[in-house]
């Protein structure tokens, strides 16, 4: 019998845990979820047959070892700093390692040894990363295989609202980690156009969109997400001439975003101490000048010169012109906003989410130029079965069921890029709904 052991029981784990336990109950297999909530993994795994949940602190180095020990194969949803300290518990104690999450450098140091061992490690196969390096990548080893050559790729992802949940300005909630979202893109961006190197500081960061259009959706816009350049080498697309990796947020989130920005108010690097009971219109006057006579609506508008109207109602809709009181007043401006924000951007119970994700290729061929637009629309069921969850989290349970079943002979260190892994796995993945449409054009 093979026990998998699955460390974190958050909400992008609905639907990893629900296909795992449904293969245990058909296969002989054990499926141990372990989370600090001893109650939610319970709740999670609903008495399912071969399952069991366990309470486990992840920062309790012998209580991780022992249940690792216990396993054959160990899937962290643990927050990213983990990931490395289980691959080496797992590395040592010689059990398999499959995450969702960015393969680090701490990750990658492991190669050799985790090849020695003959152990497989596979990281980046949820969503993004992971849905699109496998989608990428069938259009890319495609076009190889026709004789073209990708001369521009562009790739965008973005967790949003279904268009009957977008009850607010911002047309925005939480999907995923809230703090995640205020800090988001203050590392530099840089991306590759017509063979120009492009680097993006923060400040900038979200006033370089691109316009995009989903037909039946809408109007959305990306802005560059990190380092694009390192997916050359990935991709094996050393030369091409442009190479952009990007989030996607609806049409005007933005520029109302790049406000809070510009004033400082994403800032995690210091501390904040407003008074008792200090409102949301004191905590954006505190990154305005002192002026005897003007608002601070007024102020606001002398400091951001190109605020317009849609930006100035996203504001104002938060609460922000007000007496709202803030739900806490101490801590760094970036905790603070994530505080307001989770009062306004919570998904409720009736919510659904949708997940878009558009790749934009240009390729030579011998017939000229050819434009190819892939494009996937995934929407939640609820605020439980998010989209969200779906697809972060099958692609991973469907990897592990094919590597348990013996379909996925490789051993070492992967992601998803290679046709051994991403053609069994966008085979499910289309039984379950997610597939992409391709466009010419």
């Amino acid at each position: 019998m093979n026990t998998i052991l699955l460390l974190g029981a958050g909400k992008s784990s609905t639907y990893l845990i629900d296909y795992l336990a449904d293969s245990c109950r058909d296969k002989e297999r054990e499926l141990i979820l372990a989370d600090l909530d001893l109650d939610v993994a319970r709740l999670r795994l609903g008495n399912r047959p071969s399952t069991r949940a366990v309470r486990l602190d992840s920062a309790d180095d012998s209580a991780r070892r022992a249940l690792v020990a216990s396993a054959d194969l160990v899937i962290s949803m643990l927050p990213a700093a983990m990931h490395p300290v289980v691959a080496k518990d797992c590395l040592s104690l010689g059990k398999h390692f499959f995450s969702a999450s960015y393969e680090s450098a701490e990750m990658k140091a492991l190669a050799s040894e985790i090849r020695d061992k003959g152990l497989f490690f596979l990281n980046e196969c949820g969503l993004d990363p992971g849905i699109d390096h496998m989608s990428a990548m069938k259009i890319i080893d495609a076009a190889k295989a026709r004789g073209e050559e990708i001369v521009s790729f562009k790739s965008y992802c973005g967790g949003l609202l279904a268009p009957e949940s977008e009850d607010n300005p911002w047309k925005y909630k939480f999907t995923w980690n809230p703090r995640n979202v205020v800090l988001a893109g203050q590392a530099t961006a840089s991306y590759i156009e017509q063979g120009d190197l492009k680097y993006v500081p923060y400040h900038r960061l979200f006033r370089r969109v691109e316009p995009l259009v989903f037909p039946g959706l809408g109007d959305f816009e990306g802005y560059p997400n990190r380092d694009s350049l390192g997916y050359r080498g990935v991709y094996g697309l050393e030369g091409i001439q442009t190479m952009l990796r990007g989030t996607l947020r609806r049409a005007g989130y933005c520029k109302a975003w790049d406000v809070f920005v510009q004033l400082g108010m994403t800032d995690d690097s210091v501390q904040l101490g407003l008074p008792e009971g200090a409102t949301l219109k004191e905590f954006l006057n505190a990154f305005l000048p002192y002026h005897e006579q003007l608002s601070v609506e007024e102020k606001l508008g002398e400091a951001i010169p190109e605020l317009d109207f849609p930006t100035f109602e996203k504001i104002q809709w938060l609460g922000f012109f007000g007496k709202r009181k803030l739900p806490r007043t101490k801590g760094s401006p970036a905790q603070l906003l994530q505080a307001v924000l989770e009062e306004d951007w919570e998904l409720q119970p009736e919510d659904r989410d949708m997940i878009v994700m558009k790749h934009l290729f240009e390729m030579e061929s011998n017939q000229g130029l050819r434009k190819v637009s892939s494009s996937l629309v995934c929407v939640g069921e609820d605020s439980i079965h998010t989209a969200m969850a779906k697809t972060v989290g099958l692609p991973l349970a469907v990897a592990v069921d094919l590597f348990l079943d013996g379909k996925i002979a490789l051993r070492g260190l992967h992601i998803p890029t290679c046709p051994e892994l991403y053609e069994p796995i966008l085979s499910e993945l289309e039984r379950w709904g997610i597939r992409f449409e391709e466009v010419l054009g």
